[in-house]
């Protein structure tokens, strides 16, 4: 991973992020940060995905948790102590079609509630409603093939806050989310649960 641009440290999460190339892989840059924060070289740490795709460090790091996303030109990667993590970066750009999708993959009441924003205003909530969903479908181990439906946000302040999903995904209470913006013109969040 080229030097990071900055980290950050929030819970049991420490996540850092850096300039992307476009069509490049992202396994790389993530393994070479993960080895620095683990102290091992980056061929010595043992990196393996399971049938679903969902990234795990080996038995070495037992009760640690790693993911990694990326986006535009930002690539994201989180390591996490005693908590399963999800990471989600969202470049902002223009989505004409986000109520569409808002409409066909989020909930009913999830689409109500952005159909009733001004369109500026949609979009924006749109993103961030996304990555949360995301970042907590990663963290659960399935990604949004498990269904962006499966759970339910309501608006909180100037986020999202969970209020309902599947009980596979455990409690909503369980679930910690943290969102911020890595970068001018990007928006990322956070999701863990304990182990």
């Amino acid at each position: 991973m080229a030097p990071a641009d900055s980290c950050l440290d929030v819970g049991p999460v420490r996540c850092a992020w850096a300039p992307y190339r476009r069509g490049e892989p992202a396994e790389p840059a993530a393994r070479a940060w993960l080895a620095a924060q683990l102290a091992v070289p980056e061929d010595a740490l043992a990196l393996w995905r399971d049938a679903h795709g969902r990234p795990h460090l080996g038995p070495a790091h037992a009760g640690l948790d790693a993911n990694w996303s990326h986006s535009g030109e930002r690539l994201l990667v989180a390591l996490a102590h005693g908590a399963h993590v999800g990471a989600d970066i969202e470049w902002l750009r223009p989505r004409p079609n986000a109520m569409t999708l808002a409409r066909r993959f989020f909930t009913p009441a999830e689409a109500a509630q952005l159909a009733q924003l001004p369109h500026d205003g949609a979009e924006a909530w749109f993103v961030r409603l996304w990555c949360a969903k995301e970042a907590v479908l990663k963290a659960h181990g399935r990604g949004i093939a498990f269904g962006l439906e499966r759970l339910e946000f309501t608006p909180d302040g100037e986020g999202w806050r969970l209020h309902r999903c599947d009980p596979e995904l455990g409690a909503p209470g369980d679930w910690r989310l943290h969102a911020f913006a890595p970068a001018p013109g990007y928006l990322a969040t956070l999701a863990w649960r304990p182990r």
